[in-house]
């Protein structure tokens, strides 16, 4: 039995879904919406929010924290004079995931995951 045993494997290593959720992470605040699985959209949505709540400090350490995992210059920047702001009067809920449909080589459920500030009109 899994009790007490939180999140998915997603069939790889610890290292490999820590990678995962960064370059995932990285890919959203730079595109404000991306196409994954259902399963992967669903992992990635705390980690992202924890983010962005800890960006709205703004502080110097704060950035350091962040920059731990967010390894590109531009998305840090982005994130914290853009992303962060606009979510300062928000208590939560950075993020929507719409599901889009099934992927056709493997039937794995798809979703959209993206920022709720996110425009559609932009896209």
């Amino acid at each position: 039995m899994r009790h007490q045993v939180a999140g998915r494997r997603l069939g790889r290593s610890s290292s490999h879904r820590r990678a995962l959720s960064t370059a995932q992470a990285t890919a959203l605040f730079r595109h404000g919406r991306i196409e994954t699985t259902l399963t992967k959209a669903k992992e990635l949505r705390p980690y992202v929010e924890s983010l962005i709540t800890t960006a709205k400090g703004g502080t110097l350490h704060n950035r350091r924290i962040i920059s731990a995992d967010i390894k590109d210059k531009a998305v840090l920047k982005k994130l914290f004079e853009e992303i962060a702001p606009a979510m300062a009067n928000r208590a939560g809920g950075y993020t929507r995931i719409l599901k889009t449909g099934i992927r056709k080589g493997d039937s794995a459920p798809l979703a959209l995951i993206e920022l709720v500030t996110y425009d559609i009109a932009a896209a």
